[in-house]
């Protein structure tokens, strides 16, 4: 069986731009202190778990792209929360945008890249995909557990209610097309 990994990789990537912004309006909801108090995660903080997300979005679309991006996991690249959740959601629609114009031989492709360690790896460009869209949902439920601890309601992010959500708004445009050729 062939898989259309660029179609499935593109709705994961709609997945995570949609689960993101479910977070983060659930987020919204604490006071901007909560964000940047140790919670108990390994990267300690919202703040920086969801900075991490957007290092490491970085660190693997460079390599898919074959190129090396040093990176700091330790450092805050985007110390302004407004700032870091619109850098997120901007490049990974870039990446999404990317990926859409990749042949479908890209997703087969062995990508060779050097980890942070020095080590050099192989691996393919669909276990990478695999893992760094698992990796996005990793993170946002610790976040998650940590923000509904601070008091944040539990945002619902799991991909059915993603897929639920497309099928609602598909429903609807249908619905407004037809009222509009019935004027």
């Amino acid at each position: 069986m062939l898989t259309d990994w660029r179609n499935h990789f593109l709705r994961q990537a709609d997945y995570q731009l949609w689960a993101n912004q479910v977070l983060f309006d659930s987020l919204a909801r604490l006071q901007p202190e909560a964000l940047h108090t140790d919670a108990g995660l390994f990267f300690r903080s919202i703040h920086r778990t969801v900075d991490h997300m957007l290092v490491v979005l970085r660190l693997w679309a460079a390599r898919l792209r074959g190129e090396d991006l040093p990176v700091d996991l330790h450092s805050v690249a985007e110390p302004q929360w407004g700032d870091l959740k619109h850098t997120l959601q901007h490049e990974l629609r870039q990446f999404r945008h990317w990926l859409a114009q990749q042949p479908d031989s890209a997703f087969e492709r062995t990508v060779r890249y050097t980890r942070t360690g020095g080590e050099v790896h192989h691996s393919s460009a669909s276990d990478i995909l695999t893992h760094l869209m698992t990796h996005f949902a990793h993170h946002r439920g610790q976040v998650s557990a940590a923000a509904t601890r601070l008091g944040a309601p539990a945002a619902e992010m799991d991909f059915i209610y993603f897929v639920r959500d497309m099928e609602r708004a598909a429903r609807e445009a249908q619905r407004q097309r037809q009222e509009q050729q019935q004027q």
